[in-house]
């Protein structure tokens, strides 16, 4: 049957102390809402409709997808009101799955689990077992155990406050009867609103079977309705993070001092140390060692390669062999060939550094090809822009470029060559010719340091 998912989206978020949607403030780098729909996109969604309210055109410029339709709620009426802006959109002979925009957590596992629980003349919601339920909607069962319907906390008697089985809001259903229970939701409570868990003693009294799956943990439907809540998801979520790492065959010193913003695989015998942030799609294959706050983003680590304490790789490729840092920084479009090595304080853009080639210190490589085996010396740099063009330095294989050297692109070093040490290299060197290109020394005696005026 098919498949078409709500997503709940419309709280503004006042304890949020905030100007932004609740549902955008950020897990991971990633909005929550967006989680949510990447869930229902995992379950196969065919439809996914973001009910909004509060900020609809800034989550709409940040929330994109041809399989979203946006369905604005303008009062703020209860869940069951917002559930039933999407009804229009349903069809009878889909079934409808109701999810929150505040919820990132929950596992598509756990989704799945919903979905196979549903019965087929019937509604399937997940519930959760809670040591304090406090706040929550409770479950309630008849004698037999089957679920009749749903009291929230501010309308539950003493005796119903003792259950501990929570409602999380999330619930499953055919499209044909979602539509007529939310058509006849009465706003008699003590909130004056359309409660969507109403919904399940309608199911009750129509003699429907009402079944129930459970997350792994309570933190799956956990929401944030202010700061301290979002960092509690924020938490949990790197530590679930760490531990499929680990399971993959990754060593952390501390599974809770690691932040990763994306997607992140692991060959085997991976060691990461503390503080290592990792955003966006990176490979690390085996035997990689990750040293301290290090920053990997978009980047791809090969086998036996070493990024040592406090660097930064973007959008570059590390190749076996290969290390890095400490304290250098690989930006977008460079390249460490196989062995290669940069060292401390030694910055690459858009440069490719060949087979067992290496830059010790303080360099600066921009729009630079050096070939294998070459050295760079101490204070490199490539001068790769004039102000208004960037221009290409080629090194050749086994060039030996002297320390605090500036190379004038666009410039070719033949393989071989040498640049002396404090040389500006401007033009062309053949290959194994050494290049000395810095003024004559002199030695002036009797000469006064200035004084302070």
């Amino acid at each position: 049957m098919a498949l078409s998912v709500v997503v709940l989206a419309a709280g503004k978020g006042t304890r949020m102390r905030s100007s932004l949607p609740k549902v955008l403030h950020p897990v991971a780098e990633k909005p929550m809402v967006a989680h949510v729909i990447d869930a229902a996109r995992q379950v196969e969604a065919a439809n996914t409709y973001v009910v909004y309210g509060f900020g609809g055109d800034v989550l709409k410029s940040k929330i994109t997808g041809d399989d979203l339709t946006f369905v604005e709620q303008k009062e703020q009426l209860g869940t069951g009101h917002a559930v039933d802006m999407a009804s229009p959109f349903l069809t009878n002979d889909e079934d409808v799955l109701v999810l929150y925009g505040d919820v990132p957590l929950t596992k598509v596992s756990t989704l799945q689990r919903l979905i196979a629980a549903k019965p087929d003349n019937g509604m399937a919601l997940l519930t959760v077992h809670l040591a304090n339920p406090t706040g929550y909607g409770r479950i309630i069962r008849d004698e037999s155990g089957k679920v009749t319907g749903i009291i929230e906390q501010k309308d539950a008697n003493a005796e119903q406050l003792l259950v501990n089985e929570a409602n999380t809001g999330i619930l499953l259903a055919n499209g044909g009867d979602l539509k007529r229970w939310l058509s006849n939701l009465s706003s008699d409570n003590a909130q004056g609103e359309y409660y969507l868990t109403d919904i399940i003693a309608a199911c009750h009294r129509e003699g429907k079977l009402i079944t129930t799956a459970h997350p792994d943990s309570e933190i799956e439907v956990e929401g944030a309705n202010n700061r301290v809540q979002l960092a509690g998801l924020e938490r949990a979520y790197q530590l679930r993070k760490a531990e499929e790492l680990m399971i993959a065959g990754a060593s952390l010193r501390d599974p809770n001092r690691i932040d990763i913003r994306g997607n992140v695989t692991v060959g085997q015998e991976v060691v990461i140390d503390v503080n290592c942030i990792f955003e966006g799609n990176v490979e690390i294959a085996d035997n990689v060692v990750i040293g301290a706050n290090c920053i990997l983003k978009n980047c791809r680590i090969g086998d036996n390669a070493e990024v040592k304490p406090n660097s930064i790789v973007e959008d570059a490729i590390i190749g076996e062999l290969a290390s890095v840092g400490p304290f250098a920084r690989i930006r977008p479009g460079s390249e460490l060939k196989r062995d290669a090595h940069v060292g401390n304080f030694v910055e690459m853009k858009k440069s490719t550094l060949g087979e067992g080639a290496k830059a010790g210190h303080l360099s600066y490589l921009g729009d630079a090809e050096i070939g294998a085996k070459a050295n760079i010396g101490a204070g490199t740099i490539t001068c790769n822009y004039d102000g208004v063009n960037k221009s290409k330095t080629i090194i050749g294989a086994g060039a030996f470029i002297g320390s605090n050297a500036s190379l004038v692109a666009p410039v070719t070093i033949g393989d071989m060559a040498t640049t002396a040490a404090g040389s500006v290299i401007v033009k062309d060197v053949a290959d194994s010719e050494l290049s000395v290109a810095r003024s004559k020394q002199r030695n002036i005696a009797d000469w006064s340091r200035p004084s302070k005026k």
